[in-house]
């Protein structure tokens, strides 16, 4: 039996090779990613390693908000001198001196522009001294509240030199510094971690950095000769109590590394989205291919029966026949894989100023995983093909051909009952007031609800889809054809109708969130100009709050409303948190509308909210609920009153004055002009522009412009989306590639009589082609209904983030169908050529 298996295997390499080609593209996305990230992990440890040599401990004290993404740092509160006594008295301990370190000065270039980020945070500190790990380069260190030096990674992308001036940004408005020294690090390193630091004299460093509100950031721990760092270490932690953090340098290294590790995980997340992709359209390749070739091999699977096979060796035959493919499939697909992760390794590095990369590594989770979804997918995948094969009678022996479709009914009433199911779930969690959990849960039965039921619709929709092209001879073959086999059919359509499904549904999600907050924007946005961020940043822009005194002078400005965001803590969950320096302003130009409440003041110790942010904590107009800002003290405020939920507020508002204590940085970040009536909007604008010169992280845009941005967003999200489909669309043409191709062989004896009564080899071609565009076309058509309503049912599910607007991506919805007959055209090049190309007295003889 394993000879016969063997031998069998060998004889039809071309088709399972096909097949195989798709658990290749999902091996390759899944070990490239486990690659790339094993990869930069250890070129980062190696970049940040003795970054903190010079440090045996660290003692800081605990952020009150815990961060959440590196683009969010938690602030850390700063500490006095007596900390610094009380450390330097704990046994073990040499020498405790504060330093002052801490994110958020941004070094201005000589263009006025902030110095373009290279892949690491942004500090501001004191002077540590030179040590074995940093060493001045040029000039000195700063002596006075005037001087300031800077690491080389940032003097070389700023273009500085020693005796240059300099403008930095930080929790203060622009000021401006002479350039007196450039240091490097240990091991000729211009930069850890693409970090740009800007030191200064320590008074300035504890102005600027900490706001005056303490000495240091933290304090300098050097240990006594023989003592153990664990064990002062636990000595520190409980003199200190829980409120403060005892690290180690290593475990600073480790913390400081963490913050470049962002984009790993988002690379890492995208070639997972691909291979997930190509393991679920590869998945249906697999059963066609095993289906047709189990369909092609009756007569031979029947003589085996007949010669006192059992049902369990047929099921092993088919099943070693597929533990074959997955394993080849599975090692061709890690090498690619290899490749991938070399090659993405260094485009990602090169992100990154002096990042070098590590020597690529083949971790064994990635040769792992590699195998096991390869072989798993392939082997689960013709497990029902190999049921089907152990059910031939001995008595198919004497039959010419495969017999006819079996009617699987049991694979109808499953599909049925998982369709009405997911419906019942998502009809439901439309009506249901917070649905949005039975939508979620509606959407995976409806989807394999869908799968299971195409070979029902597979015959009349194809009939319908091959009208178009049914004037010619050609075209009337080519639509009859792709009817025969309807579950044949289905299943090789469902490779696209997937792929297509999948972008549909997330493009619909994408259009209706684009076309409601455009939607909310053009409504309720008042303000003519908006000066923000890139992408609305929020937390890493600055304005100068005098600038902002100085533009609500300007002749055209009527209403100046300007913001602050931040994240602040309810509990152990973060909240984001806006303060309005003139909130009656705010409320002008944002077009807010009560909801509950009053919203017309905001008293001391109350705060406002949106409509989904009242509804998720679980308030109302009169509650009272603690909030923890960046700094200083958790505060009880009153719940004054609730605004109805809108594009450009989301979250809690405080007043101002607490924002000015208690945020990262007490500046807006955000300001919104409204002009008076029959201003000059470009004269306006170019005034605004001039006095906010020393606040150049901002843009002044008018509203059309804060649209076109936001909706940039989208854009980049559908960028992913189209990649996603180039992957399904590539794997569907393998799949038409080799049902065609088997189909061809099946039909050689038919072929040859058509060819035999005239049809032509051009007409041969182009009944071939007819027969790929329409299985092609039903899948996307298909798809896109499917995905159309599974967006549109995400999309009503996410109400409470803004969603207020279901619309369907129909622009992208033509191209997938157009894209869809070309990959029909493409995928029957091969299988056209081949059928054309039949003797026709070798076609008529075949059996």
């Amino acid at each position: 039996m394993l000879t016969a298996t063997l031998k069998s295997l060998l004889s039809r390499k071309l088709r399972l090779v096909l097949s195989g080609l798709a658990i290749v593209l999902a091996v390759m996305f899944v070990s490239g990613a486990m690659v790339i990230k094993d990869t930069l992990n250890r070129s980062i440890d190696a970049q940040f390693s003795g970054a903190y040599e010079d440090i045996d401990l660290y003692v800081e004290r605990k952020p009150k908000v815990e961060a959440q993404t590196a683009d969010d740092p938690a602030v850390v509160p700063p500490v006095d001198r007596a900390l610094v006594e009380t450390v330097s008295r704990v046994e073990g301990v040499d020498r405790a001196s504060g330093l002052v370190l801490a994110e958020g000065a941004r070094a201005i270039g000589k263009d006025g522009k902030v110095v373009p980020g290279t892949g690491g945070p942004r500090y501001g500190g004191s002077w540590r001294g030179e040590s074995d790990l940093i060493n001045l380069r040029e000039g000195h260190e700063p002596r006075t509240d005037g001087e300031v030096a800077v690491n080389a990674g940032l003097a070389e992308k700023a273009g500085l030199k020693v005796g240059d001036r300099i403008g930095v940004l930080t929790n203060e408005p622009r000021q401006d510094f002479t350039v007196s020294g450039v240091f490097g690090y240990s091991g000729g390193r211009d930069s850890i971690g693409g970090e740009q630091t800007v030191v200064f004299s320590e008074p300035v460093a504890q102005r600027l950095m900490l706001d005056g509100a303490g000495d240091f950031s933290g304090v300098r721990v050097g240990l006594a000769a023989g003592a153990s760092a664990e064990t002062v270490a636990a000595a520190l932690s409980k003199d200190l109590g829980a409120d403060y953090e005892v690290l180690t340098g290593r475990e600073l290294a480790e913390k400081a590394s963490d913050k470049s590790r962002g984009i790993l995980d988002m690379m890492s997340t995208v070639l997972l989205g691909f291979a997930g992709v190509a393991v679920l359209v590869g998945v249906f390749l697999i059963i066609n291919t095993f289906s047709i070739i189990v369909a092609q091999r009756l007569r031979e699977l029947a003589l085996l029966r007949a010669l006192g096979a059992s049902r369990k060796q047929m099921i092993g035959s088919v099943l070693l026949e597929s533990f074959v493919v997955g394993l080849v499939s599975s090692a061709l697909g890690l090498a690619a894989g290899v490749g991938i992760g070399a090659l993405g390794s260094n485009l990602l590095a090169g992100s990154t100023d002096g990042l070098e990369v590590a020597s690529l590594g083949i971790p064994a989770s990635a040769v792992v995983t590699a195998f096991a979804v390869g072989i798993l997918t392939t082997m689960l995948a013709a497990l029902f093909p190999a049921l089907r094969a152990s059910k031939v009678a001995p008595i198919s022996v004497i039959r010419a051909s495969a017999g006819p479709e079996g009617r699987h009914r049991k694979q109808t009433w499953t599909g049925a009952i998982l369709l009405g199911l997911g419906a019942l779930l998502l009809v439901g969690g439309s009506v249901a007031s917070d649905g949005a959990n039975l939508i979620l849960l509606g959407l995976l039965p409806a989807f394999l609800g869908v799968v299971l039921l195409t070979p029902l619709i597979s015959r009349p929709a194809v009939q319908l889809l091959g009208a178009v092209f049914a004037r010619s001879l050609p075209g009337r073959l080519g639509r009859g054809n792709s009817a025969r086999n309807p579950r044949r059919t289905a299943i090789t359509a469902s490779a696209m109708m997937i792929g297509v499904a999948l972008v549909t549904a997330i493009s619909t999600v994408a259009a209706s969130s684009e076309d409601s907050v455009t939607r909310d924007i053009r409504r309720d946005l008042k303000a003519d100009l908006v000066a923000m961020g890139e992408a609305g940043s929020a937390n890493s822009a600055s304005i100068d709050p005098a600038a902002l005194d100085r533009i609500a002078e300007v002749p055209g400005v009527s209403h100046l409303a300007a913001a602050a965001m931040d994240t602040a803590a309810v509990g152990k969950e973060n909240q984001p948190v806006a303060a309005w320096r003139d909130w009656n302003a705010a409320r002008e130009v944002l077009g807010l509308r009560s909801a509950g409440g009053s919203v017309e003041t905001l008293a001391a110790g109350t705060v406002v909210m949106n409509e989904s942010t009242a509804e998720a904590r679980g308030l109302k107009v009169g509650d009272t609920v603690r909030l923890q800002l960046q700094r200083g003290e958790e505060r009880t405020y009153r719940v004054g009153g609730l605004f109805a939920n809108s594009t450009l507020v989301n979250g809690m508002v405080v007043p101002w004055a607490d924002a000015e204590a208690g945020f990262r940085t007490g500046q807006p970040s955000q300001a919104f002009f409204q002009l008076a009536g029959g201003a000059d909007e470009s004269e306006v604008r170019s005034r605004i522009e001039t006095l906010l010169k020393d606040s150049p992280e901002v843009t002044v845009q008018t509203r059309e412009d804060v649209i076109e941005e936001f909706s940039g967003g989208f854009a980049m999200m559908l960028a992913i989306v189209q990649a996603l489909l180039g992957v399904a669309m590539l794997i569907a043409i393998l799949g038409i590639v080799n049902t065609l191709a088997l189909s061809i062989l099946e039909r050689t004896r038919e072929m040859g009589a058509l060819r035999a009564i005239g049809l032509s080899r051009g007409q041969t071609r182009r009944m071939i082609m007819t027969e790929s565009v329409v299985i092609s076309l039903f899948g996307a058509v298909l798809g896109i209904a499917v995905g159309g309503v599974l967006g549109l049912a995400v999309a009503h599910a996410m109400e409470d983030q803004g969603v207020t607007r279901l619309s369907l991506p129909w622009g992208q919805m033509v191209a997938y169908l157009i894209g869809a007959a070309v990959v029909g055209v493409i995928a029957s090049i091969a299988p056209a050529r081949r059928g054309a190309r039949l003797n026709v007295l070798a076609a008529v003889n075949h059996s």
